[in-house]
């Protein structure tokens, strides 16, 4: 079997080139190749790298969900060393705060064009593998 790795993750956006240009602000990553419609970032030095689509008819997701709303397919979990930090420099790049705040130490913004994503700080708790948990929580 050929060995296979996760290269990108991909969003669409209303305007892919404004909400690379978010990201790229939120993690400090470049430009590796764009199109009029289509923006590829990432780490300056390799990495999974994050691609933004524009997509004509996009529809933001609704966090934390509720019936009939448009649910969100994934989201980003981003490790943090300063959680107040990081969290007022997603403010301050344009991200907003959601109102429903599920955990301590576990931040859920939405950036520009809705989609949600979550700025974390590792807890040394016994059981880390819980931080993926927060999003389940609300549609219960």
């Amino acid at each position: 079997m050929s060995r296979t790795r996760l290269s990108t993750v991909v969003f669409d956006a209303p305007d892919a080139h404004a909400l690379a240009d978010f990201y790229m602000r939120l993690l400090g990553y470049v430009v590796r190749a764009k199109e009029p419609d289509w923006v590829l970032i990432g780490p300056p030095y390799g990495g999974i790298a994050l691609a933004f689509e524009t997509e004509r008819l996009y529809t933001p997701p609704v966090w934390p969900a509720g019936p009939g709303d448009q649910r969100m397919m994934m989201h980003l979990d981003i490790e943090v060393d300063d959680l107040a930090e990081e969290t007022a420099h997603a403010l301050s790049e344009g991200a907003r705060l959601a109102e429903h705040q599920p955990q301590e130490h576990v931040r859920v913004f939405l950036d520009p064009a809705g989609h949600p994503f979550c700025l974390w700080v590792h807890t040394h708790e016994k059981h880390p593998k819980r931080l993926r948990r927060h999003t389940r929580q609300t549609t219960q």
